[in-house]
């Protein structure tokens, strides 16, 4: 026995302490990023704030009310936008969702944002991402053959 050898201790995994920076460095340089410069700029200085959705999105209006934006919690993502805040922004609603909410309907599922490129894709049966098997032609089926 080998007294003298300690036991391998796991690796500690530390947060990037540049983080804060790489993010400032992606927002001036990327618009999918949170908001751009100009977004932040116009925001600061006409923006009246409306207010937060679920996701924690924040919305905005100047003070006329005929310019609405959003500035997205995290990744631009328009799929993200919940209905209500969606129709609000459009001016299909005059009055947003924190002072007039649109009433629920029993058979309404809550938001959900487009999760294409996610764990949680559709992903139909017969498709590569379930395996590839799918079930055999039922013998209604015809190939198409060119003249």
């Amino acid at each position: 026995m080998q007294h003298w050898r300690k036991m391998a201790a796991a690796p500690i995994v530390r947060a990037n302490p540049h983080e804060p920076l790489m993010s400032r460095f992606k927002m001036i340089f990327s618009w999918w990023n949170s908001a751009t410069w100009g977004t932040l700029l116009t925001t600061w200085l006409s923006g009246s704030p409306v207010g937060t959705d679920d996701f924690g999105n924040r919305y905005y209006q100047n003070k006329d009310g005929s310019r609405r934006w959003v500035i997205y919690n995290g990744t631009v993502e328009a799929s993200r936008v919940p209905p209500d805040w969606h129709g609000w922004l459009h001016h299909t609603y005059a009055e947003p969702p924190t002072r007039a909410p649109l009433k629920a309907r029993a058979f309404e599922k809550a938001h959900q944002p487009n999760l294409t490129g996610t764990e949680g894709a559709y992903k139909p049966s017969g498709s590569l991402s379930r395996g590839g098997a799918r079930p055999s032609a039922t013998g209604d089926y015809q190939a198409w053959k060119p003249d």
